[in-house]
Order: structure tokens, then C-alpha cells, then sequence
């Protein structure tokens, strides 16, 4: 039985992964979660599945447990996330650090084989080119929710200099998918849209983003556990098809059939880059395969019963 271990387990992204893991019954996963954002709703119900509710942050908690479990893998995804909360608590995302350092000092310490640290495209800044690759692209923002991530980058490639403790980092790009929370921005215009409520953008609308679907991101950061890749390295986990919002808001509108206006707010002061599209080579290499269309993942979101929590 292969014991894993993933903080932030009742978020999007770890739940999802969660579900996926939890198919093969060789896998023990734990999930943890301080339930700040996170949401029990998103945790799987299976027997070779156990939910704690836990604070990262606080040593003595994530010590009883790893110590408890001598968890083969780590997948380290708890954060405070969302533009808006990261810019409006800048000490609590600071204090996310401390998480970080647990995780990596009792992994070192119970046998933990390899830790997955979730990192983000914000660790870029603006783009002084694009696609922004892993390798090339200086990591340049000073907010301090891309400081942590920078930070626990370089924790990571610390600990496994020092003490042979191996990583990966995924540093993702936008992932959207059924679940997700609704201040993110497809779930927010999918459910003014199908309200028929008006859909705020900030600015003109002209940055723009990419998309990946919850299905290829999860897809290959199963494949890089499993056939022992990227290790001791960094990967892009994004789409690399680039939209500006504004033609987001209408596609969404267009696919909803909805009747929302569309409402421009004034641009935010900070946090909203004008562009974002990572080098997405090293994902497709894995996968195999491209990546979901835009069109089509939006269209499988609106297919579900229930689109988001």
C-alpha cells in the first residue's frame, strides 16, 4: 500500500487529485485541510481515504500525522489562495512559509520519498517573454503571495541539496474544472451567466490568461508520480491557448446563452498581470496528447449536475 499525503486536500485541485488516486486501491491518501477555503463536500468518500482537519502551519498538528503515517509521497497544496484574499492578508500568506518548512523538515525526517510543491504561475510577475518558460523566464513579482511560492521553491531545491530530500514543483497556471470554488474566474462568469447577472471585468478586459482543464493538470501529475518524472525539476502545468477576459466573459455568455451584460470595473491596482501563458511543452510531452480546447472544457463543466462548490 503506497501512503500519500495531500495538505489542502479539501481544495479544488487536491480533492480532484484525490478522486483520481483514490481509483487505484494500491493508494492510502490522507487528506488535510484547515478548511479555510477548502470544503468537505470536495472530499472523496472511499474507504482507502481518510480526511483530518489540520493547520499546516502549526508544527505540533502536521508532526502527529506524518509521524503517525510514514507517508510515502507529499503532495503540498494547502496555501491561502485567490487574488483578492492573498492582496487583502498579506501576513497570513506570509505565514504559509512555516507550512512549507514543516512539510520539508518532517518529510527529511519520516521517509517521505519525494514532495509535489504547488508553486504558480504569479512566481513569473509580467512576462518578459512569452511562453514563459521554466527555465528562462526570471521569476520576478514582489507580491507576497508569489514570495512564498519563490520562497518554497527554493526550500525545496534546499532540502534536497542538503539532505537528499527529493521534489517536484508544479507551478500552476489557471485550472478550472466542475467544483471549483466560485471566486475564480470561469466559475464566477459561468454562474453570473446562468443567472442572467451582469459579469464584471476589471480594466478593459484585454489581459489575458489560459485555462487548463482539472482532467490534464491531474492527468499528469499522476504520470509524473508514477513513472518517476520531472524529478528534483520544475513544470508549467497550464494550457498554453491564451484568451483576454473579455473574450472569456463572451464565449461563456455565448455557451450559456445567457443575456448578462457584461460591466467594466476600473483596473485593479494590483496582482492582475496583463499576461500570463506558460511554455507548456514539458506537460504535453507527458501527456502525450494536447490539451483540452477552451470551448470543450467549459461545455463539459455545463454538462455536470452540479457545476460548482
Amino acid at each position: 500500500m503506497t501512503k500519500i499525503l495531500i495538505t489542502g486536500g479539501a481544495g479544488f485541485i487536491g480533492s480532484s487529485l484525490a478522486e483520481k488516486l483514490l481509483a487505484n486501491p494500491t493508494y492510502f491518501v490522507v487528506l488535510i485541510d484547515n478548511l479555510l477555503t477548502g470544503d468537505m463536500r470536495k472530499v472523496p468518500r472511499q474507504p482507502n481515504c481518510k480526511f483530518i482537519k489540520c493547520d499546516v502551519n502549526h508544527y505540533r498538528d502536521i508532526a502527529a500525522i506524518m509521524t503517525s503515517f510514514q507517508f510515502d509521497y507529499v503532495f503540498h497544496f494547502a496555501a491561502v489562495v485567490g487574488v483578492k484574499r492573498t492582496l487583502e492578508n498579506p501576513v497570513q500568506v506570509l505565514n504559509d512559509l512555516s507550512g512549507i518548512k514543516n512539510i520539508l523538515e518532517l518529510s527529511k525526517n519520516t521517509g517521505v520519498k519525494r514532495v509535489f510543491f504547488s508553486s504558480s504561475s504569479e512566481v513569473y510577475g509580467e512576462p518578459v517573454e512569452l511562453p514563459q518558460n521554466e527555465e528562462t523566464t526570471p521569476l520576478n513579482s514582489r507580491l507576497p503571495y508569489a514570495v512564498v511560492k519563490n520562497v518554497g521553491e527554493a526550500f525545496c531545491r534546499s532540502y534536497q541539496q542538503e539532505f537528499g530530500l527529493s521534489f517536484t514543483i508544479f507551478r500552476f497556471f489557471n485550472t478550472y474544472g466542475p467544483r471549483q470554488s466560485t471566486d475564480f474566474v470561469i466559475s464566477k462568469f459561468i454562474n453570473a451567466a446562468l443567472n442572467h447577472s451582469p459579469i464584471t471585468i476589471y480594466g478593459k478586459g484585454l489581459q489575458t490568461r489560459t485555462f487548463c482543464y482539472i482532467d490534464d493538470n491531474v492527468d499528469c501529475m499522476i504520470k509524473i508520480l508514477e513513472q518517476n518524472l520531472m524529478v528534483n525539476d520544475v513544470i508549467n502545468i497550464g494550457n498554453d491557448q491564451d484568451y483576454t477576459v473579455l473574450q472569456l466573459a463572451k464565449l461563456i455568455i455565448e455557451l450559456t446563452g445567457s443575456k448578462s451584460e457584461i460591466v467594466y470595473l476600473p483596473p485593479l491596482k494590483e496582482g492582475d498581470m496583463t499576461r500570463r501563458q506558460p511554455d507548456a511543452s514539458k506537460m504535453k510531452s507527458i501527456l502525450n496528447r494536447e490539451l483540452l480546447a477552451l470551448e470543450a472544457g467549459i461545455s463539459k463543466i455545463l454538462k455536470e449536475e452540479k457545476y460548482f462548490l
